[in-house]
This record gives C-alpha cells, structure tokens and sequence, in this order.
C-alpha cells in the first residue's frame, strides 16, 4: 500500500517565506527614507484613508500602542497626519501625507523588483494559481476569525441574559 507523500506544513512554509520577503525588503531598504514598518504603516493607511488608530492596528495586526508610537514618529517625521473626527471629538483619524504618497510609487517597484526575485522560475499560470489560493486561504480563514468573533459577542450577550 502507497501512503500519500508528505507535504511540508503550510504554515511552516508560510513562515519562512515571509521572514525571508521581510529580510530581503530591509535589506533592499537601506538608504530609503522610510523604514519597513512605516512603509507597511502608509502602504496599508494609502488604502484606508481616514481609519482610526484601533482599526490600522488591526489591519496591521499589531497592538494600538505599538502601532501609536509608529505614528508618533512618523506624525513629527511629516509622513502622516492625525485629523480630528468628525463624528467624535475624541477620535482622531489618519492619513497619509504628500510626502509619504510621493515615497510609495518609488517603495512599491522596489517591492515588485523583490516580488519578482522572490518569483523567479514560476510561471505566470502558477503565479496566478498561487494568487488565487492565497486568496482563498486569506477569505477561509477571515470568514472564520468572524464566525469566532460572532460566537465570542453571542456567548458573551448570552451570560449576561442569565446573569
């Protein structure tokens, strides 16, 4: 009897893979006027003009205040700015700067140079079919995560209807 072959762990894959994008993105950095973390900060801010501070650092998957003192930095550095909402006087909302939209168009070719380095001997067909399972994986997984986060708020409103 033939077993299946042994498919090394996606997730281990997953990993490595990043850490070494991410090693290769400082790298080719070195000399830019924006460090790695404030480039994933405005690319991702570019896309959502105007979130709160809580919401970026969910997107980014870091903590508010790790996220607030990126900010901070990057607020006094002229690359983002902090605007009152209008909706509530204690909320501040961010956006992006002219100077740090005018440092993406120069970051994302440096980022597709990588990509395509990162890329090399994959065909266009199996980069697609690569996209599109990442894809899937990333929709798979969100769909869960809110599945969890519906059934986290119903328990939680649950306990409190028998308290």
């Amino acid at each position: 009897m033939q077993s299946e072959p042994i498919l090394p762990p996606i997730g281990f894959l997953l990993k490595d893979a990043t850490r070494l994008l991410r090693r290769r993105f400082e790298r080719e950095l070195q000399g830019m006027p924006m460090t790695l973390a404030q480039l994933q900060v405005v690319a991702r801010l570019s896309r959502h003009e105007g979130i709160g501070q809580v919401g970026l650092a969910a997107l980014l998957d870091i903590e508010p205040m790790t996220l607030s003192r990126h900010v901070d930095r990057m607020e006094a550095a002229g690359l983002v700015e902090r605007r009152q909402d209008p909706n509530d006087r204690r909320a501040r909302r961010l956006f992006t700067t002219q100077k740090s939209r005018d440092l993406l168009a120069p970051m994302r070719v440096l980022a597709n140079e990588v990509f395509d380095q990162a890329l090399t001997g994959v065909s266009p067909d199996q980069r697609a079919g690569f996209v599109a399972a990442l894809e899937t994986i990333i929709r798979n997984l969100s769909a869960a995560d809110c599945g969890a986060a519906n059934d986290d708020a119903d328990r939680r409103r649950s306990e409190k209807e028998v308290a």
